[in-house]
Order: structure tokens, then C-alpha cells, then sequence
């Protein structure tokens, strides 16, 4: 009777309790090494601002004297403060009109040219290159084109017979001027939705127009419910660019008031109509020097902010 031996593989030995403790120390270690930069950017440029920022909004501080500690003093003066609340009227008036127009207008623009059968890349670009122009750049391209008494679009309303407003000039016609300049760079948002509809299964349109479906009901069952992501993420983005508008009402306001490079200009010209929170804040931290004040602004400009996004995000299944 023959023993058949078999070659067994040598058994491999676990690694010790030790070995495995220094192995995960090094890779926490090398994983810390790679976030540091971030890490250190993240607390230079936004920790420190942000807490610096909610430590002056209870001082008193003007850039030149020590802050001095105010409690909540910069608060309370916000529900007296002449111009904080035309501000906060301002800003709702353009969060109720300008994000759904800007919403709206992209996404009917992008399926108007999904539907184009020639020339897509040609009005992609030709949408797309509003929103490359600099927001200082439009403003004052604007400034010119709605001048009420030189400005070509009113030379048009006029030879056609229509009343010609005062536009920037006018407090009722100011902020729908605004609303005008804005959608003026609606590109970016126009090139977003196209790539999205891109993602729609031409099937489904295929199926749902054998069944009868009309282009209302193929658009509200099959576009819409694609485009939700999109139309998220542009109602977020938009709410939070009106709570920081700036730059095109400081520049109509500074030029139409007679302010220049070395001189400030009215800032809300004309009679407040164009003063929105982030302008007061900006008026009241570098003009007026209230550091304390623009601090407390800021800090509830923050609040509000995360709070919106929050409740988009919370609630944006029930509103699509």
C-alpha cells in the first residue's frame, strides 16, 4: 500500500496586532498629508473670516479704534436703520422675479434649441456669450443702451409709437431694468439644461407620442421630471446669487449719480430703488466704516443663506 504525500502552500502568516496599527497610523497619515492644503485653506479663508465676522458683529468697530463690545446692539439698529428694510424689500421683490425668470427662461431656451434640427452649436454659443461679458462691463453697456434720452432701445419704443420709461432713472422702472440685464447672461444656465435634455431617452418621447401624448404632456411627464436635478440646482444657485447681488446695481447707481473713480456716487439712486442688502452691506462696511454694523449684516446674510439652501434641499421633492 502506497502513502500519497501532498505539497500543502505554506501557510501565511497573519500580521501581528502591532503591524496593523502601524499600518493604518501611516495611512492616516499620508491621507492627512494629502488634505493639509485643503485643510489649511479651508480654516484660513473661511473658518477665520466667518468666525472673525460673527465676533464684530457684537462690537463696534471702524477700522481705526479697537472693537469694543456691543452686544446686540448692531441687531437691534437693523429694525431702525432707514435703509434696511427698502433693502430687504428690494432683495425679496428680485428673489420673487428674477429667479423664476432666470429659471424659467434657461430652460425654455434650452428646449427651444434641442428642437432646432440645423445650427444647435452656432445658438449655443450665441446664448452662451452674454455670460461671458464681466457684470461691471454689462452694467455700464446697459447704462447706455436704457439711457432714457440717448439710448437706442428707447429710440425704438419711440418710432414704433411706444411710451419710453426712464429705466435706471425711474425708482418704478429701475429694478425691471435690472431684471433685464440679468437675463441678459441667462447662457450658462441655458448650456446646463441642453446637456441635461441630451440625457432624455428618445424612446420614451417615442413610446409617448404613439400613445397620443402631446408636447405639453411629453414636456410636464418625461422633460420635467428629468430636468428636476437641474432645476434644483439653478433655483439654489439663483436664490443665493440674489441675496449677494452687487456689482450691476453699485454700477448703475454710481454712474447714473455722478460718482467716478475717486468720488462715491449715490449708492440705491435712484430714492433707494436699487438698494439691495449686500449694497447696504457694502455701504455700510466701506463708506460709512460701521465694520461692526456690516459684520452683523453679513453674519445674518449667512444665516439666511444656509437656511434657504437647507429648505430648497429639504423640500424640493413636493415642489417638482
Amino acid at each position: 500500500m502506497s502513502v500519497v504525500t501532498q505539497n500543502r502552500p505554506p501557510a501565511v502568516a497573519s500580521p501581528s496586532p502591532k503591524s496593523r496599527s502601524r499600518g493604518r497610523r501611516q495611512r492616516n497619515t499620508f491621507v492627512a498629508v494629502l488634505m493639509a492644503p485643503s485643510a489649511i485653506g479651508f480654516v484660513v479663508f473661511f473658518g477665520y473670516p466667518l468666525v472673525q465676522t460673527v465676533y464684530l458683529s457684537f462690537t463696534h468697530y471702524n477700522l481705526i479704534s479697537a472693537p469694543t463690545w456691543a452686544g446686540l446692539d448692531n441687531f437691534r439698529y437693523m429694525l431702525v436703520d432707514a435703509q434696511f428694510w427698502p433693502a430687504v424689500r428690494n432683495t425679496l421683490w428680485m428673489l420673487a422675479i428674477l429667479v423664476p425668470l432666470h429659471v424659467g427662461l434657461s430652460m425654455l431656451i434650452a428646449v427651444l434649441i434641442m428642437g432646432v434640427k440645423r445650427g444647435r452649436t452656432a445658438l449655443r454659443v450665441v446664448f452662451y456669450f452674454p455670460s461671458l461679458v464681466p457684470p461691471v462691463a454689462a452694467g455700464l453697456a446697459f447704462v447706455y443702451l436704457l439711457n432714457p434720452g440717448t439710448g437706442p432701445v428707447n429710440k425704438v419704443l419711440a418710432a414704433v409709437g411706444v411710451p419710453a420709461p426712464q429705466w435706471f432713472e425711474s425708482p418704478t422702472w429701475s429694478k425691471p431694468a435690472l431684471i433685464l440685464l440679468s437675463l441678459w447672461g441667462v447662457g450658462t444656465f441655458v448650456v446646463i439644461f441642453y446637456t441635461s435634455l441630451l440625457d432624455v431617452p428618445l424612446e420614451q418621447y417615442e413610446a409617448a407620442s404613439i400613445d397620443g401624448a402631446g408636447a405639453a404632456r411629453r414636456f410636464w411627464h418625461i422633460t420635467l421630471p428629468t430636468l428636476r436635478p437641474v432645476i434644483l440646482f439653478a433655483s439654489i444657485t439663483g436664490v443665493i446669487d440674489v441675496l449677494q447681488y452687487f456689482a450691476q446695481p453699485y454700477v448703475v447707481a454710481q454712474v447714473l449719480s455722478g460718482g467716478t473713480a475717486t468720488t462715491a456716487g449715490t449708492l440705491g439712486y435712484p430714492q433707494d430703488s436699487t438698494m439691495f442688502y449686500s449694497v447696504l452691506l457694502y455701504k455700510q462696511g466701506f463708506q460709512n466704516f460701521n465694520l461692526g454694523y456690516a459684520s452683523a449684516l453679513a453674519s445674518l446674510l449667512f444665516v439666511v443663506s444656509i437656511a434657504v439652501a437647507a429648505l430648497f434641499v429639504r423640500r424640493a421633492r413636493t415642489w417638482f
